[in-house]
């Protein structure tokens, strides 16, 4: 079977790649389970050399690497650029904090001592989607080789270039072989590498039915997942909020990735008094971005990942007009074997339409009108998602307050669009998953939190 890397903006076959067959996924794994019993020795001083090497190696091909991203997934240059620096980011970060993140934990006892400390689980599979292709994977590897484990990468099979790019990284970086390695596998080989007894862990960013499938194979192996899955991020703008910072953190959040994000924002929840005036300055930043190839640097939006995902969610959007919603902007599509998708905003979105029960992964926003405040909190949590969400408000200690007590989302933002941070806890409730990525809880999801105890 053969892997295929195609350009959404064309169409256009760029390379075939041979899927590994079982006998060398078995002998990967094999490897890197070799490879973790010297690499969970390792002083943390010394894995830090070698991911603030991989930080190095990303900045002095982030032009390269953002380039694979636009001609593979659609990503615009200069997105790709961004998330690259990013991912040189989160390797520095854990390189600085993971030894003290994971330092012993003393707690006072009948005992003469009695500590916690965290010990590394062994190899875990990162099953990572195409949307951000380096941050995805880095946004792991980065807290978990630092905690000692090592990882096997089962990559989305429209991003191999990306997928053989990272594991090049760390090997240019020094990293000792085999640490971290790729797998050029489809879906249907997940479960048997899940099966495999050197497997100790799984993480998956995707689908909440991607990630039902393997907290089910996982869970009836008893071996931990950690899930970040789909979202319908609520943004409540209030009637006190400032309508011009709400209208461009909204439009930003909604085109990030071409609107290809679980945490871009998707939901317009905007209280009645001012629903006309974000409407109008919505619609006319919506309609400024520009569209194009992705390799162009003016652009701001490029094509879906792929086509049969642009033409979903145009049956998405098709579907919510017939129940009812209204489109202002875009809503159409052109021929040809490109996957591009123009900014789409739908109003009079209500409970039952589709574009009010399920996620948009693509440019397409709907603005939901609320009563008041009361109403539009009940509106945001009206999900069965959880993942981020945000509100913008002048009566900042309000505002804060509902973002504390009152959202039922794994993040909530104050006037400013939701975002991942290698400082920050990341994850969601509901359906949008279980567990946290990045920060000290991220660093702490795939280590033994171990009891000693001396009498």
């Amino acid at each position: 079977m053969a892997i295929q890397s195609i350009n959404p903006a064309t169409g256009k076959l760029i390379r075939r790649y041979k899927e590994h067959s079982k006998t060398q996924i078995n002998n990967k794994i094999n490897q890197t389970y070799k490879a973790w019993q010297i690499w969970k020795d390792i002083p943390f001083l010394e894995r830090g050399v070698f991911m603030n090497k991989a930080a190095d190696v990303l900045r002095k091909r982030k032009n390269e690497l953002a380039r694979i991203m636009a001609l593979e997934m659609g990503k615009p240059l200069k997105d790709g650029i961004a998330e690259v620096e990013k991912c040189a980011g989160v390797c520095e970060y854990y390189a600085k904090n993971a030894e003290n993140f994971l330092k012993d934990e003393l707690i006072k006892t009948e005992g003469s001592k009695s500590y916690v400390t965290f010990n590394p689980l062994g190899i875990v599979l990162a099953i990572m989607p195409w949307n951000f292709p380096f941050w995805q994977v880095f946004r792991f590897l980065a807290p978990g080789l630092m905690a000692g484990n090592c990882g096997i990468l089962k990559h989305a099979s429209n991003v191999p270039a990306c997928a053989l790019a990272i594991e090049s990284i760390l090997i240019q970086a020094g990293f000792p072989p085999h640490v971290f390695q790729t797998l050029l596998v489809g879906s249907d080989m997940i479960n048997e590498i899940i099966e495999n007894d050197k497997i100790m862990a799984v993480t998956l960013t995707g689908s909440t039915a991607a990630g039902r499938k393997v907290a089910e194979k996982a869970g009836s192996l008893l071996k931990k997942t950690v899930l970040e899955l789909g979202g319908s991020d609520p943004y409540i703008i209030l009637e006190d909020a400032d309508l011009e910072l709400a209208a461009e953190s909204c439009v930003n959040s909604r085109l990030i990735n071409s609107g290809q994000s679980c945490i871009a924002a998707k939901r317009f929840i905007v209280v009645k008094k001012v629903e006309n005036d974000f409407k109008n300055l919505f619609l006319q930043k919506m309609a400024s971005k520009k569209m194009g190839d992705p390799l162009e640097d003016q652009t701001d939006i490029g094509p879906q990942a792929r086509k049969d995902l642009r033409d979903e969610l145009h049956k998405q959007v098709q579907k919510s007009i017939s129940q009812g919603a209204r489109c202002i902007l875009g809503g159409e599509i052109t021929e040809g074997d490109h996957a591009f998708y123009p900014p789409t905003i739908l109003t009079n979105v209500k409970k039952g339409m589709l574009a009010y029960e399920e996620e948009l992964f693509g440019p397409v926003a709907s603005i939901i009108s609320a009563r008041d405040e009361k109403h539009a909190i009940e509106i945001a949590n009206d999900s069965n998602f959880g993942l981020g969400s945000a509100i913008f408000s002048k009566d900042v200690k309000n505002a804060e307050k509902l973002a504390s007590k009152s959202l039922q989302s794994g993040s909530c933002f104050v006037n400013a669009l939701v975002k991942s941070d290698p400082r920050l806890p990341f994850g969601g409730i509901k359906q949008s998953g279980y567990g946290r990525e990045l920060g000290l809880y991220g660093i702490k999801e795939f280590v033994n939190i171990k009891t000693v105890y001396i009498k």
